[in-house]
């Protein structure tokens, strides 16, 4: 058997944005991936392969990985033909113990390569509105460890040194060490005064800084109980976070929000959420399976030619009516003169993919305004509706009445999801959920068949429900959900900026 490669991949600092090209090329390629507890796990969504957390302080399972079982795995795996990424957080050389697995590869002969990846003392700083170089206040920056090897006998840092030196002091690892650091640097000659910040799980939604004097700042991270990961930075560059900051003025910032979409599809809502400073968790409420039954759909393809209109309610109909077209041989061009109907703009950017462009999309996005919008132009005519095998039939009823001919395939299924991730039933029952995201009827009446009835009570108090439209919002009091915002735009975009108004007023 062929020995694998083994790529020590820096993954960046929590932001999964800010992982590298060259990164994401390589977890495309990986058999299997060794990530590090550090790792944002949405950054996995790039692999197709096995992951495996490695933990080297207690993990959620209370296993403890040490360095030399996962120096071990790595050859293990490698030797087995496998190409392995070890994801790592940060860059794998930069305090992360990258150097020590490349040279154990290279002892047992492992091919390994190297890809950087942004250290967090960096992104730490920018994220919070630090520049830790600056002309006028800093020439240089000192990366120091807050947390040496315990084999060491005695301590590598020179705080005398430390203190004299001009420029940005940056401390990784060092909360648990910050009032003997802080001290340190003050008895060896660095002024009590010198501005001094710490940030917490730096470039994520749960960001937050401190800032004080060198002499203060041990208390006020204690007063406002700032946990791990955390970096130490103490410099002039701290005084540009009133200018600077940014991060954490995004709109939804700090917001933990339920995203409901179907695991595959829900990419742009999860990188939409990010964007506006929140942070997304997925929670799956229904699935999308090919249809059961084929039959129907292939039968109507073959008869295209005797429809007028092609009515689309859903993405996920159009990318359903188009691949089956596809795979039984034809393309856009068997449409011919037919008429395209979307029921929003998210429907009509799913036919522009296939080169369609829809005809009528209405201004509101509902069944009733599309039924509303096509009713004078289908009298008489035929109307072929790609559907899924449940949802309400607002819309075939409109049209028969408006004269037209309507006929129903279903092109794909819509399937509640089994439960609800456990990760996400402890999180609104340790009030860690701030709101869900119910973007169709359907979703609605999933989740509520699937909340416990001893969470019920934090549902719309603690964890507080957003819509899509007035109808998702009737099915979900229907299923005894209170809703506590609703899109005025029945788009995800417009889910968002209904939880931004409600959590401001």
């Amino acid at each position: 058997m062929t020995t694998g490669k083994v790529y020590l991949v820096g993954a960046g600092p929590g932001d999964p944005g800010l992982i590298s090209l060259r990164a994401v090329e390589c977890l495309k390629r990986a058999d299997v991936v060794l990530y590090d507890g550090l790792v944002n796990p949405l950054v996995l969504q790039h692999a197709h392969a096995k992951c495996e957390r490695t933990c080297r302080t207690s993990a959620p399972d209370g296993r403890i990985l040490k360095q030399d079982e996962i120096n071990e795995r790595l050859v293990e795996a490698a030797k087995a033909g496998n190409t392995v990424v070890r994801l790592k957080g940060g860059d794998p050389f930069i305090f992360g113990r990258g150097s020590e697995e490349a040279a154990f590869l290279r002892k047992h002969g492992i091919e390994f390569e190297i890809v950087p990846g942004i250290t967090a003392a960096v992104a730490a700083g920018e994220y919070a509105g630090l520049s830790l170089t600056h002309r006028d206040h800093a020439s240089m920056v000192t990366f120091v460890t807050g947390h040496e090897s315990p084999d060491k006998p005695g301590s590598a840092l020179d705080y005398e040194l430390l203190a004299r030196l001009p420029g940005t002091l940056v401390f990784y690892m060092g909360l648990h060490r910050l009032p003997k650091i802080a001290a340190s640097l003050i008895e060896h000659g660095k002024s009590a005064a010198t501005p001094a910040a710490v940030i917490s799980r730096a470039t994520t939604p749960l960001q937050r800084t401190v800032t004080a004097t060198l002499s203060e700042i041990p208390d006020a991270v204690a007063n406002a109980q700032l946990v791990a990961p955390s970096l130490i930075i103490v410099g002039e560059c701290v005084r540009q976070r009133d200018e600077l900051a940014w991060f954490e003025q995004r709109p939804l910032f700090g917001l933990r929000i339920g995203i409901t979409r179907p695991e595959a599809q829900a990419a742009p809502q999860i990188s939409r959420a990010i964007e506006l400073g929140a942070q997304p968790v997925l929670m799956p409420l229904i699935e999308i399976r090919p249809a059961a039954d084929t039959g129907p759909l292939d039968a109507a393809l073959q008869q295209l030619d005797e429809f007028d209109w092609l009515v689309f309610t859903s993405a996920n109909g159009v990318d359903a009516f188009f691949n089956r077209l596809w795979e039984t041989g034809r393309d856009a061009r068997s449409l011919g003169r037919i008429r395209c109907a979307a029921i929003g703009p998210s429907t009509a950017d799913a036919l522009t993919e296939f080169r369609v462009r829809a005809d009528v999309v209405p201004d509101e996005y509902r069944a009733e305004a599309l039924a509303a919008a096509l009713t004078p132009l289908v009298t008489g005519q035929r109307v072929l509706w790609p559907r899924t095998n449940r949802g309400r039939d607002v819309l075939p009823d409109e049209l028969v009445a408006a004269g037209a001919t309507v006929e129903q395939v279903v092109v794909y299924e819509n399937v509640d999801a089994t439960s609800l991730p456990a990760d996400v039933l402890a999180a609104i029952e340790c009030e860690q959920l701030d709101w869900i995201a119910l973007s169709s009827p359907s979703i609605a009446r999933s989740l509520a068949k699937k909340i416990p009835d001893r969470l019920r009570p934090k549902i719309g108090t603690t964890t507080k429900l957003a819509t899509i439209s007035p109808v998702t919002s009737q099915a979900a009091r229907d299923a005894g959900l209170p809703v506590s915002a609703e899109a005025t735009t029945f788009t995800w975009d417009g889910i968002f900026e209904a939880i931004q108004k409600a959590s401001v007023e």
